[in-house]
């Protein structure tokens, strides 16, 4: 135990694995206990999570605001498609999701570096120019990559070692909408493990750098261009994944489902979760995934027809996204951590406060003690408080 406190306060990687472990555990858990269509939604809530990570090391971390990040996510599910399009297909699934990794990350870093100049609304704008062009590339090339029908994603069979594992652990049989919210959960535990050690170390500390003082980065010897670059690489490999892992969930790679729509709304789980925090990405990835449900079946069961049910739930986002602004400005997590290190800080200085009433209440005894002290030991020897006459001089 002793051993485990010390990885925990000593070293960022371990820490950052131990809490992988942990999260795992609690995967296992929850995955065991619900059935398919929960694991689906969770399965969502996995991918969304993902590219919300990669998001906000490029937004809440290096300051770039991207709305593109939808069409960075189609790359991924297109390679994904067209490596799953036979169902006889033997490539390994983690070949598939590396493999869409890669080619989101190529186009990601082919964007980058053409936006690498650009700030703010102007770097807001190519971006959105790249969301709204990316689903016309699949209509352009219709013969190849399905047109607006999209193309069918083949999930293989579920390998013999996850069955055999399930059936060791549970005693059950994995269904494959468990495999496949396992696989999207690995996923996400793996990225954010990675997101969080580049953020935690000297890359996290450039972009930290870049966002918070271009001028103070660039005499600090730091490449503006350069870690803009690596920012979008990376926040770019994480959408790939993340639409690798929506294509095997959703068994479909279609232009509708990477609309404005969708970088929007990562958008939104990043500032509802907190800017700069990978656990508020995952925190909004959840309200994105389960509130619109939860509020339509509450119309549903209030009277109201299928039609309203449906409308009340962005109404209802909505006022929530508002109530955060005007509450949790930082967002959930940002806010959270803003108001217990505020109580902390209270705390230290009413603690700093007590003890120096203590001290000064103290203060008069401990002088006079030092003194009487002094005479004890040599009588006859002058004060260094002020100068002494010997008997008989004069001035």
């Amino acid at each position: 135990m002793n051993r485990l406190l010390d990885v925990w306060r000593h070293s960022v990687l371990g820490r950052h694995l131990l809490t992988a472990l942990v999260g795992l555990a609690v995967v296992v858990v929850v995955l065991e206990s619900v059935g398919d269509f929960r694991a689906l939604q969770l399965a969502a809530m996995a991918y969304l999570g993902i590219a919300a990570g990669g998001l906000t090391v490029l937004t809440g971390i290096n300051g770039q605001i991207s709305l593109g990040h939808g069409a960075l996510m189609a790359f991924g599910a297109y390679t994904t498609a067209l490596l799953l399009d036979d169902p006889t297909s033997s490539m390994p699934i983690s070949l598939v999701v590396l493999a869409s990794t890669a080619v989101a990350l190529v186009v990601g870093t082919a964007v980058g570096v053409a936006a690498a100049r650009l700030h703010g609304p102007y770097l807001a704008g190519a971006t959105l120019a790249l969301a709204i062009a990316v689903p016309g590339i699949a209509l352009y090339f219709g013969s190849f990559l399905g047109g607006e029908q999209g193309l069918r994603v083949s999930l293989p069979d579920v390998p013999v070692w996850a069955l055999d594992l399930e059936y060791l652990l549970t005693g059950t049989e994995m269904s494959r909408s468990q495999y496949v919210a396992y696989l999207g959960w690995i996923t996400l535990i793996v990225t954010f493990v990675l997101l969080a050690n580049l953020a935690r170390g000297r890359v996290g500390r450039r972009w930290r750098a870049v966002r918070d003082d271009e001028v103070s980065a660039e005499l600090a010897g730091i490449r503006l261009g350069r870690a803009r670059i690596s920012a979008f690489m990376v926040s770019a490999a994480a959408a790939g994944a993340a639409g690798s892992v929506l294509a095997i969930t959703a068994r479909l790679a279609a232009p509708s489902g990477f609309t404005i729509v969708l970088s929007l709304t990562l958008l939104t789980a990043v500032v509802l979760g907190g800017l700069g925090y990978l656990s508020g990405a995952l925190i909004g990835a959840g309200l994105l995934t389960f509130l619109p449900p939860f509020v339509t079946r509450i119309g549903g069961d209030a009277g109201l027809s299928d039609i309203r049910s449906a409308e009340l739930a962005p109404l209802v986002y909505g006022l929530v996204m508002v109530l955060v602004i005007l509450l949790a400005p930082a967002g959930l997590v940002g806010t959270t951590r803003m108001s217990l290190a505020g109580r902390r800080a209270r705390r230290q200085m009413a603690a700093a406060g007590a003890a120096g009433a203590a001290s000064k209440t103290g203060s008069p005894a401990t002088t006079t003690h030092q003194h009487d002290s002094s005479d004890e030991h040599d009588p006859g020897t002058p004060q260094a408080s002020g100068p002494t006459t010997p008997k008989g001089s004069t001035r």
